[in-house]
């Protein structure tokens, strides 16, 4: 009878909690749970007004509307870089809701490896309550190092210090990705860690220096597809273009200081690679390989074939 009483109690408590609980709707996504370090996390965030009223949400003296719980995985609290930053006010009517994308690398110290428990709260001074997302888990790691070098800035802002140039491999559960990293390791500084894409090899090869230092990378991300990036000393994108094999692969050609791409035939990355040309009728038909032809290890096609 007892047991029967407490859950009777637990049963209202519930019925009269959950509607007020319900009134803002807090969500959180993210498009994965692997990261690279440094990388930019990006975190969805969706708030929903269920009061059935207009809410307005602002900051108080003692409270900011909005803000992210971030936990490591043995529970110690991540206090955001700035604690004493600002929300800009908001609006929400009735049964509206809004979506904002945040990105949480500059924004809290995320910088050792292992998991972390995120959480949205929003605080409304109208309805004096929190509201919270449900947790969500990340998971932060370092790639693998493929090439690295340390270069001077040659002009401008930071001349005359140093640049850790490296390009990184992480291998996500249905693919590999291509991450290019810039930092000046002596002072501490992350310019960038900017994923560029899948790739299914790369070469020492694939990435060159011009003259002004500025960072050249053309990687393989399809059979017969390659990507190429140029990027400045501090890691910030400068051009883009795909380049499709022909009779010979696309290579990085460094001449008097100056780099470009030999070979291939351009194509808009954003689009899908162009099909392979039909033979004409004039061509020479190709054999048929007889059943004693036994294939060599480069006849046969990847298991997995990956596109941008």
């Amino acid at each position: 009878m007892t047991k029967f009483r407490y859950w009777l109690i637990a049963i209202c408590l519930w019925a009269a909690l959950s509607p007020l609980s319900a009134q803002i709707l807090v969500d959180i996504k993210f498009k994965r749970n692997l990261y690279v370090v440094y990388e930019p996390i990006i975190c969805t965030v969706t708030i929903t007004n269920q009061s059935g009223r207009s809410l307005t949400l602002a900051d108080t003296p003692k409270n900011q509307w909005f803000s992210f719980q971030i936990e490591t995985g043995q529970g110690r609290p991540i206090p955001p870089i700035d604690p004493y930053y600002e929300n800009q006010p908001l609006v929400l009517p009735a049964g509206e809701k809004v979506v904002r994308a945040i990105n949480l690398t500059p924004l809290f110290p995320l910088g050792e490896f292992g998991t972390y428990r995120v959480k949205g709260a929003v605080y409304s001074e109208e309805l004096k309550q929190y509201f919270s997302s449900p947790i969500l888990n990340i998971e932060i790691t370092e790639g693998r190092l493929l090439w690295s070098d340390t270069v001077g800035v040659p002009e401008g802002a930071g001349a005359g210090k140093t640049r850790r140039v490296s390009v990184l491999a992480h291998r996500l559960p249905s693919t590999s990705m291509l991450y290019l990293r810039v930092e000046d390791a002596d002072a501490g500084v992350i310019y960038c860690t900017t994923q560029l894409g899948r790739f299914i090899a790369f070469n020492n090869s694939d990435i060159e220096l011009d003259g002004s230092n500025n960072i050249h990378i053309l990687q393989n991300t399809a059979p017969k597809a390659f990507l190429y990036s140029q990027f400045d000393i501090n890691g910030k994108l400068v051009n883009q273009q795909g380049y499709q094999a022909g009779a010979q692969r696309p290579i990085l050609v460094r001449s008097q200081g100056v780099v470009s791409v030999s070979g291939g035939m351009e194509y808009d990355p954003r689009a899908t690679p162009p099909e392979k040309q039909l033979p004409k009728l004039g061509d020479r038909p190709v054999p048929l390989p007889t059943p004693q032809t036994a294939p060599t290890p480069e006849d046969k096609r990847p298991e997995n074939l990956l596109s941008r």
